[in-house]
């Protein structure tokens, strides 16, 4: 079932009035909430190390585990929403997230601490799908479907942006607990409000059953590939994380076997194979990458060499969101005039543009030429992400939209570990080139590891740094010519 708002005819979709634009509103707490949990515990980690002392490996699970069971889950919540219905997946997740963040918040173990945010990626697996299947059903006109998905993007990357600000304004007053007691006041508004504004909605399948089978193979597939992925960019090399994407890779391919020959899939392969549907999710992927792929480079410029403390990098990391609070509305409204796929190309070139402003950066380049090149490239892309997330929308039917935006969703968590994979090789290889021979070997390898030495050592470090900032810039234009490309020649209206 679906809200409408006035009289509909077949030439003409309902529009939607207040109640659903109100709805919208609700539906954004979750998706903030959940984004913003991804980089909240940035400035937090000294405090509960302090606190609960956790070896280091638990210290990279207690950032990571959240990450890890979100994108793993993303596409079995998906289609579970689609055969349970999607509200009540959604009001599922908000009650989890709100009980899984209390229990993270009084922690008393590293192990406790660790399963509590495992289930906040279970809660938040069960959301964000939620949130983005319920605006396919509840704006059946797509000039206001476009303008809604518009909100849906940005508020997704305004939070992972806001993470880490509101995480250092918190912990000036408060324990490192009250980073998740944040998520409360908003997970119970929306347990009160959602049952009121939005109405019940699900897939027709038959009476298909879910098939949990399918559901074990996306899990085993997905959560190899991307922890392999993210720890060969963070380390380099190693058999291990790599047998884990052979792993998932071959688990993969069993998984789209078993989709191609099941009545009722978790994902239906004919839509993933139409231009609009398969398209929008591979020019997703390219901007995910560049986008992850960049940030992890421009917040060690900020940290690193321009020598910001973490909340004021986090701070000035914020300034590139006002370029696509500019942009994403007017790219909405050029693609009611528009082919989707020129406003897309032409956000991506724009893009393109911005990373290309950023690869001629080096240690004389004044700090607002970084700030303006950021903003430039956050907008471009974003507002073609948003088209690319409309469009892909669109062309699913009402009835697969939970499992259409789960996939879209895992593809961008596949894009972002790729980013930091292929950006990062890049900057790598160029730091290494950059630095003197005679240089420790540490310091030969990462900034970090020039750290405390000769000063000399630390200035050629930094030098070297920004060089390979440029090439990961290099590398992330590329990456949006390519998706500037594709929009033009898969997702251009045929007549």
């Amino acid at each position: 079932m679906t809200l409408t708002a006035g009289p509909s005819t077949a030439a003409e979709p309902a529009r939607a009035g207040r109640r659903e634009w109100t709805a919208l509103g609700v539906l954004m707490l979750p998706l903030l909430l959940v984004s913003m949990d991804v980089s909240v515990l940035y400035f937090a980690i000294p405090s509960i190390a302090a606190d609960l002392r956790p070896g280091a490996t638990q210290q990279l699970w207690i950032l990571d585990m959240y990450g890890f069971v979100l994108a793993g889950l993303l596409v079995t919540m998906g289609a579970l929403g689609d055969r349970v219905g999607r509200r009540k997946l959604l009001l599922l997740g908000a009650g989890l997230f709100g009980a899984a963040s209390v229990a993270a918040a009084y922690a008393h173990s590293p192990g406790a601490l660790i399963g509590a945010r495992a289930l906040l990626g279970v809660a938040g697996a069960c959301l964000m799908p939620s949130t983005l299947a319920l605006i396919r059903t509840l704006f059946q006109d797509p000039a206001q479907r476009t303008k809604a998905v518009t909100l849906w993007t940005t508020v997704m990357a305004s939070g992972i942006s806001l993470g880490p600000v509101v995480s250092g304004a918190l912990l000036e007053h408060f324990w490192w607990g009250s980073v998740f007691l944040i998520n409360l006041p908003a997970m119970a508004l929306l347990l009160v409000l959602a049952p009121v504004l939005v109405s019940e909605s699900k897939g027709v399948v038959g009476g298909a059953r879910f098939d949990v089978a399918s559901a074990l193979l996306s899990l085993a597939a997905l959560l190899p590939v991307i922890y392999g992925i993210k720890e060969l960019a963070k380390d380099g090399w190693a058999p291990l994380p790599a047998l884990g994407v052979t792993f998932g890779v071959l688990v993969g391919l069993l998984f789209v076997r078993r989709q191609a020959r099941l009545a009722e899939p978790m994902i239906d392969l004919r839509l993933v194979r139409t231009p609009a549907y398969g398209g929008s999710l591979l020019v997703n992927l390219l901007a995910m990458a560049a986008t992850v792929g960049f940030a992890v480079f421009l917040t060690q410029y900020l940290q690193s060499v321009l020598g910001q403390s973490p909340l004021e990098a986090a701070l000035w990391s914020l300034v590139p969101t006002g370029g696509v609070m500019l942009a994403a509305p007017v790219a909405a409204v050029l693609a009611q005039r528009v082919d989707h796929a020129y406003v897309m190309g032409g956000g991506f070139l724009v893009s393109a543009c911005g990373f290309g402003w950023l690869a001629f950066v080096d240690r004389a380049t004044p700090f607002w030429v970084v700030l303006v090149g950021s903003a430039v490239y956050a907008a471009g892309l974003v507002s073609a992400m948003t088209l690319a997330n409309e469009l892909a929308l669109g062309a699913a039917p009402p009835e697969r939209a939970g499992a259409a935006a789960a996939v879209l969703e895992s593809g961008s968590e596949l894009g972002g570990a790729l980013g930091m994979a292929v950006l990062g090789a890049v900057g790598a290889a160029v730091y290494s080139g950059a630095m003197p021979s005679s240089a420790p070997a540490a310091a030969r390898e990462t900034l970090g590891g020039a750290r405390g030495g000769a000063p000399g050592v630390v200035e050629a470090a930094r030098s070297a740094f920004v060089e390979a900032m440029s090439g990961a810039a290099v590398g992330a234009a590329f990456l949006m010519l390519l998706a500037a490309l594709m929009s033009l020649v898969l997702l251009r209206r045929r007549v």
